[in-house]
């Protein structure tokens, strides 16, 4: 058997957007934003009608609007998108059972041995793809590649409804020919800082010794010096623990009254325990998140000897922490409430971060 593997990734197109669109035919052919409109929203998905007017996924909802006035917002459904999930991972699961979620809407597949005997990774990809239209009415996009950095860079170069592979011969130099802002791995603020020090593409990343790397970036320079020879030995993991459970809602206006800002402390820390109580998974640390309204931002967390079995456990915690906090001497714009530290827990639904909305957001890490 060859030393190569064929790694898949799978990535829906406009995921949220495209279920609301599914579902809701007058949607269809409309710019669609999923997310609230309101003052301090945020965009969660755009469809592709929207993205060419610019708006994007994370975005505020005023910019969205300003850029796209016609731009139609709905609400999130989250419920729903996770049981399309649950369809598309069963599909997954028919191929290999090497398969690793990445969020709700996209996932690797390690398909070196897979199920169904394809002859390549790339029939494999359009036959999965395939049965993912007929069982869900959605479109998918693939990467496919002899690893996961390169899998998840090719399946954006064919999106929407397209798939794309890097060889074992292209990797290199197709590595070399993208700028590192559309790198897996480096954020904006870690591309503006290449880009400080004369590092814009694969190929000035690929330049650089490690040892200059390591200085300039730290535990993550063997990681920059890996990818830009397109090399990346990380398995596909299935079934990887989920380590935490939290929940966040960012404010219509900042809050200066302690009651309100234990209110939506009390909300959060609620939403979190329903989680905790559907999933039977229980954890020992809990951890307050605080944004002010001039965007610093604190954490707070405590470890507790048992795991928190109780709600108004979880309550008083997550209350006690946030008053550890007092006074306050500026308005609170955001609170968010996380459980994590789980004994032994099973990955139950991976689920990508929900953004602030008209309602509380819920996300697994």
């Amino acid at each position: 058997m060859s030393d190569v593997r064929k790694i898949i990734h799978i990535d829906m197109d406009a995921f949220y957007a495209s279920v609301e669109q599914r579902d809701n035919p007058d949607l269809r052919g409309r710019p669609v934003a999923v997310g609230s409109p309101r003052k301090r929203g945020v965009v969660a998905a755009a469809s592709y009608e929207a993205r060419a007017f610019g708006v994007r996924s994370a975005m505020a909802s005023v910019t969205a609007l300003r850029k796209c006035p016609a731009l139609v917002f709905v609400p999130p459904r989250f419920e729903v998108y996770r049981a399309v999930s649950r369809q598309i991972r069963a599909i997954f699961a028919e191929y290999t059972p090497l398969v690793e979620p990445l969020s709700l809407d996209e996932a690797y597949l390690d398909v070196t041995e897979n199920l169904r005997g394809l002859p390549t990774a790339s029939a494999t990809a359009a036959e999965i793809r395939a049965r993912i239209v007929a069982d869900t009415g959605l479109t998918a996009s693939a990467g496919i590649s002899y690893n996961k950095f390169l899998a998840k860079l090719a399946s954006d170069h064919r999106k929407p409804n397209g798939q794309f592979v890097v060889t074992p011969a292209m990797g290199p130099a197709f590595v070399e020919s993208l700028p590192v802002r559309k790198f897996h791995g480096v954020g904006p603020a870690t591309a503006e800082k290449m880009n400080r020090l004369g590092i814009h593409t694969g190929a000035d990343l690929k330049r650089q010794p490690l040892d200059v790397l390591c200085r300039h970036f730290g535990k993550s320079g063997p990681w920059y010096h890996a990818i830009a020879h397109g090399a990346d030995d990380r398995p596909v993991v299935p079934d990887r623990p989920r380590k935490s459970s939290g929940s966040e809602t960012t404010f219509s206006d900042d809050l200066t009254d302690l009651a309100a800002v234990e209110e939506g402390i009390v909300e959060m820390a609620d939403d979190v325990w329903a989680w905790c109580e559907k999933t039977r998974v229980f954890g020992r640390t809990v951890t307050v998140k605080i944004k002010y309204g001039d965007f610093h931002q604190v954490t707070r967390a405590r470890t507790l000897p048992h795991a928190v079995t109780s709600q108004q456990m979880l309550r008083d915690v997550a209350v006690g922490l946030m008053r550890s906090v007092y006074p306050l001497a500026i308005g609170v714009r955001l609170v968010g409430v996380t459980v994590s530290h789980f004994p032994g827990a099973e990955d139950v639904d991976a689920a990508q971060l929900d953004l602030d909305f008209a309602a509380p957001a819920t996300w697994p890490s």
